[in-house]
């Protein structure tokens, strides 16, 4: 199984974090399939970058996006464009 996760990135109390898409088996700052985009919560406001293309190529290959991954997903807007498609289908 698949899961679109969150990889802790930056130093010692300085988190940032890629958006990866991983095995469920690797460990958290493991090996992962490909990076998708990145958060950085310590910016005022929170930077979010997200490539939506490949975010819904996963989606859509069965990939099961993190509870924080999805509010990210909902904040760019790309969890709304998954919605939509499937209601289209």
């Amino acid at each position: 199984m698949v899961k679109i996760r969150l990889r802790r990135m930056g130093k010692k109390k300085q988190p940032a974090y890629r958006v990866v898409v991983a095995d469920i088996r690797s460990p958290r700052d493991g090996r992962y399939i490909e990076a998708i985009g990145h958060y950085n919560p310590m910016t005022e406001p929170s930077t979010v970058e997200l490539n939506g293309e490949r975010a819904l190529y996963w989606l859509g290959q069965g990939a099961q996006p993190t509870r924080q991954v999805q509010n990210l997903m909902k904040i760019t807007g790309v969890w709304e464009q998954w919605q939509d498609s499937r209601k289209k289908q």
